[in-house]
Parts: C-alpha cells; structure tokens; sequence
C-alpha cells in the first residue's frame, strides 16, 4: 500500500514503534532521543515534494515501512548529505541523484525478515520513480543491509579515489545511470 503526503501521518504511532524496533538494534543502536526524533521528521518529511510512503501490513500490524520523496536542487547538505557529495562529487551528484526519488528509510520488523517484505517495499516505492532513477544511501558499517541490497540488485555508486565515507550510495536496479 501506498500513501502519498500526510496522510501517513495517521499511522506515525506505528511507524515510530516500527521504526523505534528496527533502528535500537544493531547495526544502528539509535538511542530513546533519536527515535522520538523520527516522528517530528516524519511529519517534516511528508511536505516534500513527491513524498511517499509504501506500508507491508498484516494482523500484527506494520510489518514494514519505505519512505521516499524527490531530491531537490540545490542538493542538501543536511544529514548524510554532505558524506554523499563528499565522495561522489558535484557532478555526479547531479547526474545521478538530482531529481531521482530518494529512498530515505527502509525498515523491516525482525519478524517480518526474510519472507520478501524488504524487496517488495522497495520496488513498491521505487515503481513511478522519475525515468526510472531512485537511489538510497546506507552505512557502510551495516554490512548485513549493504548486502541486501546487492543481493536484490542495487548498485553500488563507486567513491572518487581517496573520498570513502561511511556511507555507501545504492542506485535502484533500473537506474538508467547503474
């Protein structure tokens, strides 16, 4: 299911304990603080242009949850930002992520791991993607994540020599750009 703008925010109490589940754990270790934080993000979020949020939900409630929306021009400078363009460069953050949906959180319950739910709300949110172009960006430090996502396909956007940060920019399978 998808939502578009705030009306996802009729769900955030699930979305927050989805998420406040997911990100405690290891790798992410999100503390109490930055856990209350996503919700007032979330409401700041659905205001973007081309917000979206794709929802998995069964009779326990949100299984899982994707959140995306275009990325503006000037590219931002804002939380992982400035990693990305750090090691892509200018250019190539125009080229490829400008204008493209961005993925921002992908967040699967353990108890919904496994059976498909993180695929299928990737390519559910990822389906209108303008031209075809989404991309994401994950920590480096996940390991587990940044398997996932080679194994269903996304593609790594190699750092400029010398430029790795701890963040690793992924474009969607059909990127024309890949």
């Amino acid at each position: 299911m998808i939502c578009y703008g705030p009306t996802v925010l009729d769900l955030s109490d699930e979305l927050l304990d989805t998420y406040a589940e997911v990100f405690s754990a290891p790798p992410w270790n999100e503390d109490e603080e930055t856990i209350r934080q996503f919700a007032s993000r979330l409401t700041a979020d659905t205001r973007r242009a081309g917000f979206r949020a794709a929802l998995a939900q069964s009779e326990a409630g949100i299984d899982g949850f994707a959140t995306a929306w275009l990325t503006k021009s000037p590219f931002p400078a804002d939380r992982g930002y400035a990693q990305v363009t750090a090691q892509l460069g200018a250019a190539r953050v125009r080229e490829l992520l400008v204008g493209a949906l961005e993925i921002d959180e992908l967040a699967v319950r353990p108890h919904a791991r496994g059976h498909g739910t993180g695929r299928a709300l990737l390519a559910e949110i990822a389906a209108d993607a303008p031209d075809r172009r989404a991309w994401l960006l994950t920590a480096r430090a996940a390991v587990d994540t940044v398997a996932t996502y080679r194994r269903l396909g996304w593609h790594e956007v190699p750092a400029r020599p010398g430029t790795e940060t701890g963040v690793i920019v992924f474009l969607s399978p059909d990127h024309p750009n890949r």
